[in-house]
């Protein structure tokens, strides 16, 4: 981040934002648009080219997920910024993204404002979060833990207290559901218990 007027890219497959997007930087003066593309395979393939200061990628898309793109951004660049945006403010998404290096992660909708704070955060402190994402995280760390259980177990412990089915709790793990069966079996083991109500009057016991 060598200029005052920082390059910056912008990855998302929903081309009605990008409008939006290049609206919002003809008002910034410290930050210039390279390129808007609608995959990280186009953005990879004309990285030479824009040599960008930070990245701003929507985290779903069609084929590559904008997080699986980050390792291979920093491959090209190791010092670029990354800024994932995404609908959802999930934690275990949230994790995943900065376990892969991201530098910030924002939720939609995305205003002009909010952007330029993100832009501004980054290039001055080096990180960004949305203030949902900062209080999801912390009620994350603020969640019930039982000693007993392992942290994964504490994981699906809490999806199930919130009436989660096997599949929904798989898809936020980002596992199986078999994986995530076998381990509610284990979690039953210690209970002593056979069912799920069964669990959470036991849970709930815990507690008090």
């Amino acid at each position: 981040m060598k200029s005052n007027i920082l390059k910056i890219i912008v990855i998302d497959n929903d081309r009605l934002f990008h409008p939006a997007y290049r609206y919002y930087f003809e008002t910034y003066q410290d930050f210039s648009l390279q390129g808007i593309y609608v995959s990280v395979e186009d953005a990879l393939k004309n990285f030479d080219n824009t040599l960008p200061d930070i990245i701003v990628s929507e985290v779903s898309m069609p084929e590559m997920c904008g997080i699986e793109g980050i390792r291979l951004f920093r491959k090209k660049d190791p010092e670029v910024k990354i800024i994932m945006i995404s609908n959802q403010n999930d934690f275990e998404l949230i994790k995943k993204a900065f376990k892969n290096r991201a530098n910030g992660y924002l939720t939609k909708p995305v205003t002009k404002k909010r952007l330029y704070n993100a832009l501004n955060s980054i290039k001055y402190e080096g990180a960004t979060m949305s203030n949902d994402i900062v209080k999801a995280v912390i009620s994350m760390f603020h969640r019930k833990s039982y000693n007993t259980f392992s942290e994964r177990e504490n994981e699906i412990i809490d999806y199930l207290c919130q009436g989660a089915t096997y599949k929904l709790i798989a898809d936020k793990l980002f596992v199986t559901p078999s994986t995530v069966n076998f381990h509610i079996q284990n979690i039953y083991l210690k209970l002593d218990v056979n069912s799920k109500s069964e669990a959470l009057t036991k849970l709930q016991e815990m507690e008090n």
